[in-house]
């Protein structure tokens, strides 16, 4: 299977190009998330989003209330049932985010080099001349020449749904701009984003709080998606919060970097949050267009050392209309994929793309086909090179066990583990082939009822490049006295030969604890 593994340095033979793409139970080893709504709402349509390779859903609540997510997730659930896909779930915050406020709903068409005044009084009709935002501090954060987007759902990019303010004066509330674009904005609401501009909000507001400590905690959320993180005092606030919110002690906390500001305190983030996303929408527009792709590089580099998934956004725009990506996307998705992200982050496309089952599949095919050429080689000496002498135990264990399953060309690594730890380390080696991460339930009690632990952790790998999780069953410990755990090896087995990936004669590379110590081993499969 890993026999056509090609470097990127090798010279690539035409033949592999013309070859058309096989298919297989894991689409890609790059994680897909999608963001729900209008367009991809059904239960129909979420079970092909499950089946295309969407491992972990994302509800954007910048839109839409509660009930309406609610109705969406139940939905869900009915779909990974009768898909058999697990599927993670992320809550959005909205933060700061400045936006402007079309109660009427009407289209409004800017012309260029018009004049438009943004203010902080909602009771006005937006209009051609007039755009009411939702914040009263504009007028003090921006001056004259400052740059300003609006757009809807954030700013694309395509000049024609997005306009380009810049500040003329400000007067008392009022902003008055130059629009430097023609364009026509639809809908009832459009983002608006102050370029390099420090906004006086909380990063967490009220009602992202409300939202968190109701539908977050009914729904037991297992990723909360941080907007507009500044400084990694946002992210220790925000955990100290959810420590309150009993199973929410569990989420995990993704900082969303969207502004220069978030840039500047890029290292002190990624040590406090559980993982990173990249929102280039927001970045594309603070930073130059030509920085754009150096920040990616170094932020996916930092994130793939330190072991922490590492999300990218706005990669297929055009998809939210047209059954296929630009060859300029195209080249992105993969590249993404070479520079060591995780996951990619569908938002419009799923949202409220025409296409939302076909963005993925498409993205998932992508990315298999940058996997096969994915460097991995040059990537384990730069990853142990930076970890350094000398290792911890785990971390020596994870390396090893990646390097044997890449000498003996194992189909796949099998991986005990109970709070999941053990796998993530494996998979920030980036091995060529899935590592199948076997969940094993503890047992916990509050002295009146048992509780396993161990969904949160499966789950929570669904968005780390190359995991693949599966419950154990609780009667069986992680921790085995003699040296088989043979029953739950079993089930692994028997789980990779379903899904394709393991077939006879294939050698399988086992990493489980044995007594105190932890111990890889390799096996060869028989008939």
């Amino acid at each position: 299977m890993h026999s056509s593994h090609l470097l990127l340095e090798e010279p690539i033979r035409m033949a592999s190009i013309l070859e058309p793409s096989k298919s297989s139970f894991f689409p890609a080893l790059t994680k897909i998330v999608g963001t729900l709504g209008p367009k991809s709402r059904s239960v129909e349509t979420l079970s092909g989003c499950l089946k295309s390779g969407m491992s972990v859903a994302r509800f954007d609540f910048s839109w839409g209330d509660a009930e309406y997510h609610q109705e969406t997730l139940d939905n869900l659930k009915i779909a990974v049932k009768s898909t058999k896909k697990l599927c993670a779930v992320m809550l959005d915050t909205v933060g700061p985010e400045l936006q402007v406020i079309n109660k009427s709903e009407k289209a409004i068409t800017l012309k260029a080099d018009g004049l438009v005044t943004l203010t902080p009084n909602q009771d006005r009709e937006a209009s051609s001349e007039v755009l009411p935002i939702n914040f009263d501090g504009l007028a003090k954060a921006v001056k004259k020449g400052d740059t300003i987007f609006v757009g809807q759902y954030l700013f694309t990019g395509s000049e024609t749904t997005s306009v380009w303010l810049e500040v003329d004066e400000v007067k008392g509330d009022d902003v008055i701009c130059l629009s430097r674009n023609a364009a026509t904005l639809a809908g009832s609401m459009f983002t608006l984003h102050a370029s390099q501009v420090h906004i006086d909000m909380p990063t967490l507001t009220e009602k992202d709080k409300e939202v968190i400590s109701t539908w977050g905690v009914q729904n037991k959320i297992d990723f909360l998606s941080l907007s507009y993180c500044r400084h990694a005092e946002d992210v220790r606030q925000t955990r100290e919060m959810l420590k309150k919110l009993g199973d929410l002690s569990q989420t995990q906390i993704f900082a969303k970097i969207e502004n220069v500001e978030g840039l500047n305190h890029f290292d002190e983030i990624l040590q406090e949050a559980d993982g990173i996303i990249l929102s280039r929408g927001n970045l594309g527009i603070d930073l130059p267009p030509e920085k754009v792709f150096l920040f990616q590089k170094a932020a996916l580099y930092k994130c793939n050392m330190a072991g922490k998934p590492a999300v990218l956004t706005r990669v297929v725009d055009s998809m939210t209309d047209n059954l296929r990506p630009t060859r300029a996307e195209a080249t992105d998705v993969a590249n993404a994929v070479l520079d060591g992200s995780d996951a990619i982050l569908l938002g419009a496309e799923t949202l409220r793309g025409l296409y939302p089952v076909e963005t993925i599949s498409t993205v998932g095919r992508i990315c298999a086909e940058a996997e096969k050429v994915f460097n991995q080689d040059l990537y384990f000496k730069k990853t142990v090179k930076y970890v350094g002498e000398p290792m911890s135990h785990l971390e020596s264990i994870a390396s090893s066990a990646v390097r044997a399953a890449i000498k003996v060309k194992a189909s796949v690594i099998i991986c005990f583990t109970s709070s999941g730890r053990a796998a993530r380390l494996i998979a920030k080696y980036r091995p060529t082939m899935p590592v199948i991460s076997v969940v094993i339930p503890r047992v916990k009690t509050n002295q009146l009822k048992w509780s396993f632990s161990g969904a949160f952790e499966a789950r929570q790998s669904l968005i780390v490049r190359g995991l693949f999780p599966m419950l154990a069953d609780p009667r069986h410990p992680a921790e085995s006295t003699s040296a088989t755990n043979e029953s739950v090896l079993k089930v692994a087995l028997d789980h990779g030969k379903q899904a394709g990936v393991i077939k006879s004669h294939d050698r399988v590379v086992v990493c489980q604890k044995v007594g105190d110590a932890s111990v890889v081993k390799i096996i060869e499969l028989e008939d």
